[in-house]
């Protein structure tokens, strides 16, 4: 499933939790790790002379020798790599990840309250929203059970492409794993639309939507497979049942939207990346025609 998993790092506390779920991945499916530092050049100040490059980069070895020697000790494979960039930082771990043939990125995330939870800009975040392979955050502090051991994984759908691929990577996993596999399908009645829409046109085309990926489930032949059709504001929704079911893991579609009833999952992906109790395996397949 997994052959090479892109760890970025600066050193911190939180990408060092990243690091962990990643060397468990690692460790689970014999992958190797790539370890990364972004030597961001634009963040010197001007006039820098090389001292202030040097500098940089001295942070940047001590980060990447941390992943490598937690890789290391766990037996995985490690590659560790610092880079140049005078652009975005983000825009150079996806161009690292594509030229590197990196299966998944994985990268920590702050937990968010209050009103600073609706700040985007992260460069986590516009990694999530750009990039082409999928991407796993994990919030200071949580990340994935030791040997991978996956109770519960939960997969909301709603039939768009990008789902649908959710729900492929959601089974292999689950399968793999031995975890209970949930798949929800909302009805989002929180717009204002959905007034003037007939809703058990809604619940019937959600039913579908559900029972297709039963199918895909029970014929990857996943042990424990929950199904159930949810009305309300999807964030809400899926933030409270990781929380009620005691999710380890949640895979979501990063974009895709057909139909009257199908909710921007780009958004929604990224609410319960800051949100929701549990890391968030985010995969694209592109934007629905």
């Amino acid at each position: 499933m997994f052959d090479r998993i892109l760890v970025p790092t600066d050193g911190s506390a939180i990408a060092r939790n990243a690091a962990e779920s990643a060397i468990r991945l690692a460790s689970r499916f014999d992958a190797t790790v790539q370890a990364l530092y972004v030597l961001g050049l634009d963040e010197l100040p001007p006039g820098a002379d090389v001292d202030g490059t040097d500098a940089l980069a001295s942070v940047g070895e001590r980060a990447v020798d941390e992943i490598t020697d937690m890789a290391s000790e766990a037996g995985v494979d490690v590659d560790a790599e610092i880079v140049e960039s005078s652009g975005p930082v983000h825009e150079a771990i996806i161009d690292h990840a594509t030229d590197h043939d990196s299966d998944l990125v994985v990268m920590g995330t702050h937990s968010r309250t209050g009103l600073d939870r609706l700040v985007l800009g992260s460069v986590t975040e516009r990694t999530l929203r750009e990039s082409d392979v999928p991407v796993l955050t994990v919030h200071e502090g949580d990340g994935l059970p030791e040997n991978l051991a996956l109770d519960d994984v939960l997969v909301p759908t709603d039939g768009s492409r990008s789902a649908d691929a959710a729900v492929a990577r959601g089974i292999d996993l689950a399968a793999e794993t031995g975890a209970t596999l949930h798949l929800i399908t909302l009805v989002d009645t929180s717009k204002p639309w959905t007034a003037v829409v007939d809703e058990a046109a809604l619940d019937d085309a959600g039913k579908e939507i559900l029972d297709n990926a039963i199918l895909r489930a029970e014929a990857a032949d996943v042990d424990a497979i929950e199904g159930s059709v949810g009305r309300g504001d999807p964030e809400t929704a899926i933030r409270d049942y990781v929380t009620d079911h005691d999710v380890d893991l949640v895979v979501m579609g990063t974009h895709g939207r057909t139909g009257l009833n199908r909710y921007l999952l780009g958004s929604v992906t990224e609410h319960v990346v800051r949100t929701a109790e549990a890391p968030v395996l985010s995969v694209r397949a592109g934007s629905d025609e």
